[in-house]
């Protein structure tokens, strides 16, 4: 990769954080600043950046119409989406689809309960890997030298209480993981929210997604939440098929 271009990613990647001034994108880069302004000016002519009347820059709108293209192109959101849309309509529930890329995993669709209760989670916002359902379903997924690698590496930050924040307790969860089939966070993430998530696999039996139920624990207890885990295993299931 150009340094160029390493640098121009790593600014869309600090404003994507917030609004920066020229002087604290110099410093993040640690490099002069008429080398950002060079770089700044080049982004804002294309509208990837913008820049506000206090000077300080901002992520520009071209970026709103390439968001929109990289979700679409998304084969498995594709597929998933109708299969998202009735599992959300039947339990009225927060539902998720996340993948992996480069080691993290990302949420690529989220369908929000019908009720008013709202969850923190972003699409194309990485999920934590430790503690979320959809986190576990994917890193259990990985292939052994990568998930062991993933286990040493992971910052195990305690979100609640019930966060696993220990290596070998999570490889112990990983291994029922793989063995039941789907996954859970129980308050371990958000401490008002119990979750499941189940694998979405291609026609080589490869994992490709995940899909989760999240329900704030003032709608239902965690009990009632794997009443869910058969309207989850057949979402997952049908979205399979229609992948292959």
């Amino acid at each position: 990769m150009s340094q160029s271009l390493a640098r121009a990613l790593q600014i869309l990647a600090s404003l994507g954080e917030g609004e920066r001034s020229l002087d604290q994108l110099a410093t993040e880069l640690g490099v002069h600043k008429t080398t950002v302004l060079r770089l700044l000016r080049t982004m804002e002519a294309d509208r990837f950046v913008r820049r506000d009347d206090s000077h300080r820059y901002r992520l520009g709108s071209r970026l709103f119409a390439l968001a929109d293209a990289a979700r679409e192109q998304h084969v498995v959101r594709e597929v998933a989406a109708p299969h998202l849309r009735q599992l959300n309509q039947k339990t009225g529930q927060t539902v998720h689809l996340a993948a992996w890329e480069n080691g993290e995993v990302i949420y690529v669709d989220k369908l929000d309960s019908v009720r008013s209760v709202r969850m923190y989670s972003q699409i194309g916002v990485p999920a934590a890997l430790h503690c979320t359902a959809v986190g576990k379903v994917l890193l259990a997924a990985q292939p052994k030298r990568i998930r062991e690698a993933l286990l040493e590496s992971i910052e195990y930050h305690a979100f609640t209480p019930q966060t696993i924040t220990d290596p070998d307790a999570l490889r112990a969860e990983l291994d029922a993981v793989r063995a039941q089939g789907w996954a859970q966070d129980r308050a371990e993430h958000e401490s008002f929210i119990n979750c499941i998530g189940a694998p979405v696999a291609d026609q080589h039996g490869r994992i490709v997604g995940a899909v989760s139920i999240s329900v704030p624990d003032v709608l239902l207890d965690y009990g009632q939440v794997l009443e869910l885990l058969p309207e989850l295993l057949a979402t997952t299931k049908a979205i399979s098929a229609d992948y292959n």
